[in-house]
């Protein structure tokens, strides 16, 4: 039986170093750096510390056989997603996904074509 690890839920800066890293794969300190610069001002030392951080939370693998250390999640971004996204509907909507929905849908400007590929993922839950 595969043991759940429990999940540690990142800080705003970690989501962010972990979004670069799904978004671009294993990469360096200085590559998480250089992607998160292109959004706001951040010191590249700031970022090491980070991912040091994370690495020690287990949310970041490190590959140490190179000179230049490559970092990792160290999960899938879905499963990661996943998990936030139930603590998130659990403690704020009492577990209800329809009051997480009827809230999304009610505070944004939802398009037709979202409303259409909505309505597609519910018709195809139904089959």
């Amino acid at each position: 039986m595969e043991q759940q690890r429990k999940l540690v839920e990142p800080t705003k800066s970690e989501l962010e170093i972990l979004q670069v890293l799904w978004e671009v794969g294993p990469a360096t300190v200085r590559a998480v750096n250089d992607e998160l610069l292109k959004k706001k001002e951040v010191n590249y030392t700031t970022t090491l510390k980070f991912m040091q951080i994370m690495v020690d939370k287990g949310l970041l693998k490190r590959d140490e056989s190179q000179m230049k250390h490559v970092y990792s999640v160290a999960e899938e971004e879905q499963k990661t997603k996943s998990q936030l996204l139930n603590k998130f509907v659990d403690s704020m909507y009492q577990g209800s996904a329809s009051k997480l929905m009827m809230q999304l849908l009610g505070n944004s400007n939802t398009s037709k074509k979202e409303l259409e590929e909505i309505k597609k993922l519910l018709d195809n839950l139904e089959d």
